[in-house]
């Protein structure tokens, strides 16, 4: 199971102070990975990425962006693993989809395929 990258999708109440903080950090936005005005916004330093999500979910999730998340559902399915949400596109051969699961303790964990 190669789960390829990873990153934080921070649930924020300010978007526009969240990314004024993490541009403080050394955080540049990612160019066409959302906006302030759409609320949510992808941004980098070196190879690490945050994903700043105002009014689009409650808590923090860990986010991994695997080049193949179809087969990573099947083999999780396989193995019983109980799912929170998952797109309709997953059924579909190719393309964007994503599915979310939860840790023991209830930490989310989202497999984004773009």
């Amino acid at each position: 199971m190669d789960i390829r990258s990873h990153s934080l999708s921070l649930a924020v109440k300010d978007i526009k102070a969240s990314v004024s903080f993490y541009e403080k950090l050394g955080f540049k936005a990612v160019n066409g990975a959302g906006s302030i005005s759409d609320k949510w916004l992808i941004m980098q330093n070196g190879s690490t990425k945050i994903g700043l999500f105002q009014d689009m979910f409650e808590e923090n999730i860990i986010t991994f962006n695997p080049q193949d998340a179809r087969s990573i559902y099947k083999d999780l399915k396989n193995k019983d693993i109980p799912f929170l949400m998952e797109s309709e596109s997953i059924q579909e051969k190719e393309g964007p989809c994503h599915f979310c699961i939860a840790d023991p303790d209830g930490n989310q964990i989202l497999f984004d395929q773009f």
